[in-house]
């Protein structure tokens, strides 16, 4: 898989734009009347109040305690780059507080403690017990972390979870449980050998030990060699609890004969002398990050019956932490835990087992851009399996329930899943599927306005990014100016520059472009000037003649002159079946608007040609298509000429027998409302519209900025389909990102 090479600027850029940091607070009640005001605070709040000092437990019922984990550091062990502070550590520990939104839907909130006296910790962090539903620990050295995390849990009646240790734990159990599956071999059998005596090798011993693996079939080591019973050199009682009673003592000889081997060290601390002599079918789980002890190509070089594991993302089989900590705690929080115990995880890491072994939908295998079949290259699910929010959670519910540590217990647990379905942000993980095809197609993108910093920031980070070849048409000179004034001056000899003067193939471009214009009132010096000085023409040259795979245009010009420009090289009319479909990602919601760039005034048949377009583009993102024909009337009634042709569009694709949903016409509250929608019985929408085709170009356009700056909806296109290649228009305020978005759609051949 190709490597993604993030630069210091681009990192830096993401945490300051478009605000500082990484998340928000938003109020999830009304808060614009003064009734609003007087229920949120005073007067109205007394009686919750009141109500909790009654009953405690009723503090769940009225505040956010329920679904809020606090996410706790002193910055003593940050990532692998040590004891760097409390306040440095606030980067990460915002990224964890909203990897438990984007995976889980727990609002966590990052409290950084400006101390390395564990004493200190511990009082602080019990104190603010009545604010939270749990503790997720992170980033503290051992041996403090134990002391912390241990005396905690005594104080608290909250789960505490330091997931430097249960979260790499809990993922590294799950991938045991199949590997072994795998080589047919049992836990309570194999020789296990941890290399790295910190907090999460410790407690990955501790969880197979609780999983059935026997105590001196255990060999842990750290860089004094092996820790054995009787050792005192570099010794504590956590290490004391786990040292086994052997005569060896080295790595090297401790693999010998191993079945397993657990890494939580440092790069190249295993050789493929030591993985030659272990077992037959070895499992290796080489977690150090960045880089493993040993990469899976060196093991299966010296052993191809190995089973390989890594902390890296672009290996199979991820070892990653996101796969446990949301969801455990999404289940914990559920029932109102006391605590997170290891029925629990133990729970966790048998859901994850099961469900790699279960058959993976083609939109996870689409994401990931190969086939995802269990076996030796998948023994772990991928932190992206849409599946994992309903599946494991349940599964640690039921757990804390049977061990009696649920102060709320769940009567319905299938009921509980299906809820847990329905809370979920689609966005994400259909951003992430269409970014995972890109990277598939490997794409030559060509980025047609080299002269803006945002398109040369996009086309910088569409390259590095792993997703194919960026090529931008500007002078050279121009580009390495505005890329070092970006902080991108090593991207300069990264990126193909393009223009009229340094191709050679300027003369076939302007024969071609002469055939196609010279019955339009253009001669050749025209078609010189067009080729040779427009960059969007020049741009759509290059794409008709296989010199790019993509183009991205539209970020300096209005997307109608850009559209006319394309036009002289390519049919992108009307009249030749080219739609403006654009994407409104919004509260979990995704909705197509159509057409947004093409057609001004489109009457029935144009309708259903644009309703076609836009059901191409729903499946192409994966939702199966529910067209509604929007107006200012529904099923005819206030009569309205201007809603005739409306009326009619679905007569047309009745006519045509297409193979989606579609009614009209209809208002956009009972397109989108199935409250509304019932008051239709005889409405052929199974479900809320997901495509809405409007009656004109102006009301989409008005719709999508109206939602765009009112709503802050995320707005993707519009999304050009309908012509011969891949090509994409931006707005004139488009962001990077946006840039980046729309190169990935063309680079999917979403049109």
């Amino acid at each position: 898989m190709t490597r993604t090479k993030i630069t210091p600027e681009e990192a830096l850029a993401y945490h300051l734009e478009p605000r500082p940091g990484k998340y928000d607070i938003v109020a999830s009640t009304p808060m614009a009347t003064q009734r609003d005001l007087s229920l949120a605070y005073s007067p109205g709040v007394a009686v919750p109040v009141q109500a909790i000092a009654d009953n405690p437990a009723t503090a769940y019922d009225y505040t956010v305690k329920g679904n809020m984990v606090a996410v706790i550091s002193n910055g003593t062990a940050i990532l692998g780059m040590g004891n760097l502070g409390a306040l440095a550590s606030k980067p990460v520990m915002e990224g964890k507080a909203v990897l438990f939104k984007r995976f889980a839907d727990v609002n966590a909130i990052d409290i950084e403690l400006d101390t390395e006296d564990p004493d200190e910790i511990i009082k602080a962090v019990s104190l603010m017990g009545p604010t939270f539903g749990g503790i997720n620990l992170e980033d503290i050295k051992a041996p403090e972390c134990f002391i912390i995390e241990s005396r905690l849990k005594e104080l608290m009646d909250i789960p505490v979870f330091h997931d430097d240790q249960h979260g790499t734990a809990v993922i590294c159990a799950a991938g045991l449980i199949n590997a072994l599956e795998i080589s047919g071999k049992k836990i309570e059998n194999v020789r296990i050998v941890l290399n790295g005596a910190g907090a999460a090798g410790i407690a990955c011993l501790e969880l197979l030990k609780s999983m059935g693996a026997r105590h001196d079939n255990c060999i842990m080591c750290d860089t004094k060699g092996v820790v054995y019973q009787g050792r005192t050199e570099g010794m504590n009682q956590w290490k004391s609890a786990h040292a086994a009673q052997t005569t060896l003592r080295t790595l090297e000889e401790a693999m010998v004969g191993a079945d397993v081997f657990l890494g939580v060290s440092a790069k190249g601390a295993v050789t493929p002398a030591m993985v030659a002599s272990m077992a037959d079918n070895p499992v290796i789980f080489a977690m150090a990050n960045p880089d493993p002890e040993i990469t899976p190509e060196e093991a299966h070089a010296v052993r191809a019956d190995a089973i390989v594991a890594t902390g890296r993302s672009d290996y199979p089989n991820q070892v990653n932490n996101v796969l446990g900590f949301p969801y455990l705690f999404r289940g914990a929080l559920d029932i109102h835990a006391r605590a997170i115990n290891d029925e629990m995880k133990i729970a966790c890491a048998q859901a994850l087992a099961k469900l790699a072994r279960e058959d993976v939908p083609d939109e996870v295998a689409m994401a990931y851009g190969r086939k995802l079949a269990f076996g030796r290259d998948y023994i772990i699910p991928t932190p992206f399996d849409p599946r994992l929010i309903h599946v494991v959670p349940p599964a640690v519910a039921k757990a804390g329930m049977d061990t009696g540590v649920a102060r709320r217990p769940i009567i319905d647990l299938r009921a509980y899943e299906h809820s847990l379905k329905s809370r979920m942000d689609p966005t994400a993980s259909i951003l992430q599927g269409v970014h995972a095809r890109a990277r598939k197609a490997q794409a030559r993108m060509i980025f047609a306005e080299g002269d803006d910093p945002r398109v040369l920031r996009a086309a910088v980070a569409y390259q590095r990014a792993g997703l194919g070849r960026a090529l931008v048409v500007g002078r050279e000179g121009d580009v390495r100016e505005k890329l070092e004034a970006a902080g991108l001056a090593d991207a300069v000899r990264e990126l193909e520059v393009m223009n009229a003067a340094n191709t050679r193939h300027l003369d076939t471009y302007k024969d071609f472009l002469y055939r196609r214009l010279q019955r339009q009132g253009f001669d050749r010096q025209d078609v010189h000037r067009l080729a040779a000085r427009d960059r969007h023409v020049f741009a759509s040259l290059m794409l008709a003649h296989g010199h790019g795979d993509g183009l991205v245009t539209g970020a300096t010009r209005k997307s109608a002159h850009v559209l006319s420009l394309i036009n002289h090289v390519f049919d992108a009319t009307a009249a030749h079946g080219a739609v403006g479909v654009t994407a409104l990602f919004h509260k979990g919601r995704i909705v197509l608007i159509a057409d947004t760039l093409v057609h001004e005034w489109p009457d029935e048949k144009d309708l259903a040609t644009i309703a076609i377009a836009a059901a191409g583009v729903a499946r192409n993102l994966g939702l199966e298509p529910r067209v509604a024909f929007v107006s200012f009337s529904t099923f005819g009634y206030p009569v309205s000429e201007r809603a005739t042709k409306m009326h009619r569009a679905p007569a047309v694709l009745d006519a045509m027998k297409v193979d989606f949903e579609y009614e009209g016409e209809m208002t956009v509250d009972v397109a989108l409302n199935m409250d509304q929608m019932g008051h239709y019985p005889f409405c052929r929408l199974t479900g809320p519209a997901n495509i809405l085709v409007v009656p004109a170009r102006h009301s989409a356009s008005i719709s999508v900025k109206l939602m765009q700056e009112l709503a802050g909806a995320t707005v993707i296109g519009p999304i050009l389909t309908g012509v011969k290649n891949p090509i994409q228009i931006c707005s004139t305020n488009a962001t990077v990102n946006d840039i980046m978005n729309m190169a990935v759609m063309a680079a999917c051949k979403m049109g």
